[in-house]
């Protein structure tokens, strides 16, 4: 009948419609499901690119201090950074402006300090074995009236045979060039002269820093020593070790000469 035919029809219409709208949403929805993956793969991508650019962040230097270290009251003077054994900020006058300055001045303290480390001995054992040595080879001694050995202050100078003086020169000219001519090879520190003939320096880094540093510290306390020396008998008029026996001689000669000195009764 007609009205049967219109609801056959209509329900055909709309099962087509329904289908229709079903296929949709699942095409939709696959298209969804694949899409999403993708976008998070050309995320992820993309964030690696840019991991792999990005420069690692470099590791901070440590923070140098304003004031100097020796003198608190002062600021710390820019060529002194530190890096150099027994570097304690002190140079009040400003002498090392840049880091050449620096370790030209660290090569003249290095000599200076080993040549006054060895004064600061021989000044005393000259005084105690020079005449004993001279009377065995028969020879005038080198110290005065008073035993104290010659010096700018003290003079005497003049007893000294100038052959001496010629050797500690040339002495002193060639093992200068040899340390200039050690100044290129690799490693090198100031005073680096190659000489370890008992194999004392370590070999491991901090034992090298603390070898430099008690060098360096037992040194600046010599060049202070040996020109106390030279004041001291200028000024007492004494040789150092009648001044203070106690450092030089043996305990009962000391005593010995305290007593008789009227210092022990």
């Amino acid at each position: 009948t007609p009205t049967t035919t219109k609801k056959t029809t209509t329900t055909k219409t709309t099962t087509m419609k329904v289908s229709a709208a079903t296929l949709l949403a699942l095409t939709t929805g696959a298209s969804a499901f694949t899409a999403a993956p993708s976008s998070a793969n050309t995320f992820s991508l993309r964030m690696s690119e840019m991991e792999m650019e990005m420069p690692e962040d470099p590791t901070p230097e440590p923070e140098l201090p304003q004031m100097s270290q020796s003198l608190p009251f002062m600021s710390r003077p820019v060529a002194l950074t530190g890096e150099l054994a027994g570097d304690v900020g002190f140079d009040p006058l400003g002498f090392a402006k840049t880091p050449e300055d620096l370790m030209n001045y660290r090569e003249a303290e290095v000599k200076h300090a080993r040549l006054a480390m060895l004064a600061a001995a021989g000044w005393p054992i000259s005084e105690l074995f020079d005449k004993k040595i001279a009377g065995v080879f028969g020879i005038q001694d080198a110290l005065d009236a008073n035993d104290r050995a010659p010096s700018l202050l003290n003079g005497g100078l003049e007893k000294i045979s100038p052959v001496y003086w010629v050797g500690c020169v040339a002495l002193a000219a060639a093992i200068d060039s040899y340390g200039l001519s050690r100044k290129n090879t690799e490693g090198y520190t100031a005073g680096d002269l190659g000489f370890d003939p008992l194999s004392v320096y370590p070999s491991d880094s901090d034992g090298k820093e603390w070898m430099q540093t008690a060098e360096i510290k037992n040194g600046r306390l010599a060049m202070i020593a040996i020109t106390a020396f030279a004041v001291q008998e200028a000024v007492s008029k004494l040789g150092v070790i009648d001044e203070t026996p106690l450092f030089f001689k043996p305990i009962g000669e000391t005593l010995r000469e305290y007593a008789n000195s009227g210092y022990i009764n």
